[in-house]
């Protein structure tokens, strides 16, 4: 099983479905540790993708259509997260240039992709209490079942699951990255919002998968 540019424009629908209905929860999130914004940032920035993806060529391929979604993240999503997600979404396009399907391998070079440039944007690590903690679970897990011989709805559920696991490990953590380094150990029992965004994202990627199987 692979997946083409109709799942890339479902998960893109599907994740401003999710991020809206998930806006006040992540509002909350990043009102405890940071300035509020997260889930009103994320909203607008979705539903303004969704806008333009709706508007894209019908022969676009997965990269084109990522690509967009990052060119309009950047320009509609204020904070870090603008910068942030937008930078996955185009380093992702990169990694599926030229590819009309993609393939259990290619999804992991996909979110391997997405994860190495949210690193290179905000030079945060494992266990800084960002959205890195749910990107990198979820790398390590799609390549291990990709390695594995799944397929890609099982890939991307592997990394959905490691993102949701990563999103509540951040909890226990003090922050050393953003914002909510300034609380010090106050932010300690407070999940990440961007970790959380992340894995509300990622769920939807893999549930979408699995719907279009």
């Amino acid at each position: 099983m692979a997946v083409d540019a109709s799942w890339v424009r479902s998960w893109l629908d599907r994740s401003a479905a999710m991020i809206a209905e998930n806006r006040q929860e992540l509002i909350r999130l990043d009102r405890e540790i940071g300035d509020g914004d997260h889930g009103e940032n994320m909203d607008r920035g979705f539903q303004a993708a969704t806008s333009k993806i709706a508007d894209a060529a019908d022969d676009a391929n997965p990269a084109d259509l990522l690509k967009l979604v990052a060119s309009t993240l950047i320009s509609t999503v204020g904070g870090a997260a603008g910068p942030l997600y937008g930078t996955a979404f185009l380093k992702a396009a990169g990694a599926v240039s030229g590819k009309d399907s993609l393939e259990p391998a290619d999804i992991v070079d996909l979110l391997t992709a997405a994860r190495d440039g949210i690193v290179l944007r905000g030079k945060a690590e494992v266990g800084d209490k960002t959205m890195v903690d749910a990107w990198s679970l979820a790398v390590d897990a799609a390549a291990d079942a990709a390695n594995a011989g799944a397929d890609v709805a099982s890939v991307l559920a592997e990394a959905a699951r490691a993102a949701e696991e990563g999103a509540a490990a951040t909890e226990p953590l003090v922050a050393r990255k953003g914002r909510a380094s300034y609380l010090g150990e106050r932010a300690i029992g407070h999940r990440d919002p961007g970790a959380q965004s992340t894995a509300l994202v990622l769920r939807v990627a893999a549930d979408t998968a699995k719907d279009s199987a």
